[in-house]
């Protein structure tokens, strides 16, 4: 009788697991959110860092995080969307075969459950505790939406 590999039942005769692609996906992915989280946290101005004598947010941390402001989002937020489209090719296990489906349907749960999220808090005197989404306004509904659009670079893979 031949041995067989341990890991051939993970996913048999389709590919390697880890592949240059596979990295590069969860590198963007984790660069992301390290970005919005260190944004959030360590530079964004809160309602008590006002200048007294011009009455402007004071941003702390790395000084270039301050001057892009809200851009901080679009860049890190970015960064995990894009993260995902390159973790849908055929190459990486969510590109092919019961990937395809989780990550699909996985980016049209999360955008409607963003843009639900929003509409149900934003009238919501608790609406300022929500972590980022407390920052970006009616730019939730653009997030939501990139996160269905990148549902469907999904889609266009699946068989």
């Amino acid at each position: 009788m031949k041995a067989r590999d341990p890991l051939s039942s993970l996913d048999p005769g389709r590919g390697p697991v880890i592949t240059a692609r596979s990295i590069l996906a969860l590198l963007l992915i984790v660069a992301g959110i390290a970005w919005v989280v260190y944004y959030y946290v360590g530079v964004r101005p809160g309602p008590d860092d006002l200048d007294p004598k011009t009455f402007k947010p004071v941003y702390s941390g790395i000084g270039f995080f301050g001057d892009l402001k809200k851009w901080n989002y679009v860049i890190g937020i970015g960064a995990f969307l894009l993260g995902l489209v390159v973790a849908a090719h055929p190459t990486t296990p969510l590109g092919r075969g019961r990937g395809v489906v989780v990550g699909m349907l996985g980016c049209f749960l999360v955008g409607l459950v963003w843009i639900c999220a929003y509409y149900v808090m934003s009238g919501a005197s608790w609406q300022d505790k929500v972590w980022v989404l407390n920052d970006l306004g009616q730019y939730n509904l653009m997030v939501g939406i990139a996160f269905m659009a990148v549902g469907f670079t999904y889609a266009t893979r699946w068989e």
